[in-house]
């Protein structure tokens, strides 16, 4: 397995460098341990009974970048990338793996959504705030909750990937 260098956030940074190098390296993570994987392998539930998946993973990462991010903050109306809604407001979160789906297309997705956040970010301040659930959220609490998002599923992958093919230590 080939892998590329993760970001160490550094240790004396300003709040705002401190938040955005957390979370690049939670992604840095999940792509690494997303690297070298076949369709195959990336559609493996391999954690019974868990039907979680690599890609279902990268695919949900890939809404929550693209909800919290573009819907939220910036206030787009953009359609799910992963499957059409349940319902009114209701979508699978990017698990449910079509038949088409491709893991590279899936990564492609999930690396856009980054780097449409990226942009989104850049010109405002942890103050600024959208409106959710009946109040306001800031981008600084945005960011919080990507990391923990981002380093709860990083460790779901690990654990997938180490049922796959026995890799470890990222």
């Amino acid at each position: 397995m080939t892998h590329t260098e993760r970001p160490m956030p550094p240790l004396d940074a300003d709040e705002r460098t401190g938040l955005e190098s957390w979370l690049d390296f939670y992604r840095a993570t999940v792509a690494q341990k997303c690297e070298d994987l076949t369709d195959e392998q990336a559609r493996s539930a391999s954690v019974p009974p868990s039907s979680l998946t690599p890609m279902g993973l990268v695919q949900h990462l890939a809404e929550v970048e693209r909800t919290w991010f573009r819907r939220i903050l910036n206030r787009e109306d953009v359609p799910p990338l992963h499957g059409p809604p349940a319902g009114p407001g209701v979508h699978s979160g990017g698990f449910d793996l079509p038949a088409d789906a491709t893991f590279a297309g899936a990564l492609a997705a999930w690396q856009e959504e980054i780097a449409v956040s990226r942009t989104v970010c850049a010109g405002r301040s942890l103050e600024d705030s959208a409106p959710f659930m009946g109040g306001e959220v800031r981008l600084r609490w945005i960011y919080h909750h990507m990391i923990g998002e981002y380093a709860r599923h990083s460790g779901h992958v690990d654990l997938l990937r180490e049922r796959i093919d026995g890799s470890t230590g990222v």
